[in-house]
């Protein structure tokens, strides 16, 4: 049996491990130039199409003009002609779908005497343009002068509301504003938080330049929080709900509610609406 030589084992291990390094800078490379396109996925079933008057609730078309001049797709829903509105929810959606995929709250929150104002980021949906961190925070402030300026509500009767990805949206806005309350549902710390656990051996809070740090937000909200999340979701652990509510200050509540991420736990269950209902009475009378 001849023996292998020392100096070719030696050149086969730096060759490996030559090509280990490659496919490593290479997955760095992808996940700091294609980031992007791992975060925002507006195109995930675009074509669909249903509306409030599908579940019977009338609303009003909005085209809401941003600073940079983008257009973006939304609807205003009243609360009822029954009632003056109990106050006005901006709804911030996930990083998936567009409006029409949240229908069902918009009638939970319509049944709370609720009115609501949802609007697509810029990408999404109908909405011009391309999704970015700065874009949907523009977005975000396109939505609220729409909601005082022209709907008239005071900033002490609006909820902000973000789902997912929505929550580093709407944490931005009321840390820059004054809102009745924040809610955050199903919201991870951060993006690159979320990412290091996803891609524990990579650098990512390196890497990441798209952040959404609602962690470090929460210094500068005084508002009434109310963060939801579920022990069972499978997309952002509950680790970072509960983080969230410990690092967030007093008046705050959080709700542990149950099912996966995407799965719809938050509709049609009495309990969730009744303590969503508790955490409103003082805010919104």
């Amino acid at each position: 049996m001849t023996a292998r030589h020392p100096g070719k084992l030696s050149s086969m291990f730096w060759s490996a491990l030559q090509i280990v390094l490659l496919i490593y800078l290479g997955l760095m490379a992808l996940i700091y130039f294609r980031q992007g396109s791992m975060v925002f996925l507006p195109e995930i079933d675009r074509d669909y199409r249903a509306s409030p008057t599908d579940i019977g609730l009338p609303f009003t078309p909005l085209k809401l003009t941003t600073a940079d001049g983008e257009n973006l797709d939304g609807w205003f829903v009243p609360a009822g002609t029954k009632r003056e509105a109990r106050g006005l929810v901006v709804f911030f959606h996930g990083n998936a779908g567009n409006i029409a995929h949240r229908l069902d709250y918009l009638r939970m929150f319509h049944d709370l005497g609720l009115a609501t104002l949802i609007m697509d980021y810029r990408g999404y949906g109908k909405s011009s343009g391309s999704p970015s961190e700065q874009g949907t925070y523009r977005d975000a402030e396109a939505a609220w002068l729409h909601a005082t300026q022209v709907l008239g509500f005071p900033a002490g009767r609006i909820v902000l509301f973000g789902e997912s990805l929505g929550g580093g949206v709407a944490a931005q806005l009321a840390a820059k504003t004054h809102p009745a309350a924040l809610v955050l549902a199903s919201t991870f710390t951060s993006v690159p938080d979320l990412g290091a656990e996803l891609y524990p051996l990579l650098p990512i809070h390196w890497l990441a330049h798209i952040r959404y740090d609602s962690l470090a937000r929460l210094e500068e909200i005084a508002c009434p929080l109310l963060v939801i999340h579920s022990r069972n979701d499978d997309i952002i652990p509950y680790t970072h709900g509960r983080r969230l509510f410990e690092a967030a200050r007093p008046p705050k509540q959080f709700l542990e509610v149950e099912g996966g991420h995407n799965d719809g736990f938050v509709f049609g269950r009495e309990d969730w609406i009744r303590q969503f209902d508790g955490f409103l009475q003082p805010v919104l009378p």
